[in-house]
This record gives structure tokens, sequence and C-alpha cells, in this order.
């Protein structure tokens, strides 16, 4: 269940075949782990919005909130600001692989502490972000 399979996928149909770059890895899991990732992702969730332990501007993994909602906002305090005198600045960042960079055991430690996952629950976790390969 920690093992996936990579395979190559063109990123555009006209782009070149020849060079690498055109190309996007994808990773393929198992069905069963994709499943139970489902379920725990839906858990986790729930626990999350039931206990308000999302930051009130958080717009992923919530219902009712998504991209436009967060531009919304953002557009708002911009707004907001602006007609207050003050002087505005807006910094984008592209975190398409901000996952790859957290620390696991950072992660954990929120999750038991902040998140009050602790015993078998965290030592899923543990298990899920461990060994994994492809």
């Amino acid at each position: 269940m920690k093992r996936a399979l990579v395979y190559p996928r063109i990123k555009k149909p006209n782009m070149d075949q020849d060079l690498l770059s055109s190309y996007r890895p994808i990773s393929n899991l198992s069905y069963i782990s994709k499943v139970l990732k489902s379920i725990i992702a839906k858990r986790l969730t729930n626990h999350a919005d039931e206990s308000n332990l999302f930051p009130v501007h958080q717009s992923a993994y919530r219902a009712h909130h998504s991209t436009e909602t967060a531009v919304l906002s953002v557009h708002n305090a911009l707004v907001r600001s602006i007609d207050s005198g003050n002087v505005s600045m807006l910094v984008l960042l592209d975190l398409s692989a901000a996952f790859d960079t957290v620390d696991h055991n950072i992660l954990l430690s929120v999750l038991d502490i902040q998140f009050s996952i602790h015993d078998t629950a965290l030592d899923w976790f543990r298990s899920y972000l461990a060994g994994r390969f492809q």
C-alpha cells in the first residue's frame, strides 16, 4: 500500500515527445490505499470541522470554501486596506510541491498536540508517512 507505480504522461498533446521536460510523472497507488486515504481524510476533516481546528480564513479542505472564496477574501482585505489609506502589497508563491517540504515530525506533533490525534490513530499517520517508495 506504500508503493506507487510512476508513469510518464505528456503534459500537452502538442509538446515534443522526445523531450523529458514534456512529461510529468503520474504516481498510481493501489485502489485499496486510495480508498483508505479517502476515508481517513474525510474523518480527519470532519474532526477538524467539528472541533473548530481549521484557521478561520483557510479555504482548502473545507466544505463551502474554494479558491474563489479565498480570492474574494484576499481581494476584500486589499480593498479595505486601500480604502483606509494604507499601502498594500500582495506576494504570491507557487506552493504546488509544498507537501514535499513538510517535516513529518512537525506534522505528527501538530496532529498530536493541536488535533488531539493519539495512540493508534497517530501511529497510522506515522506509518502512512514512512517507508513510501516508487
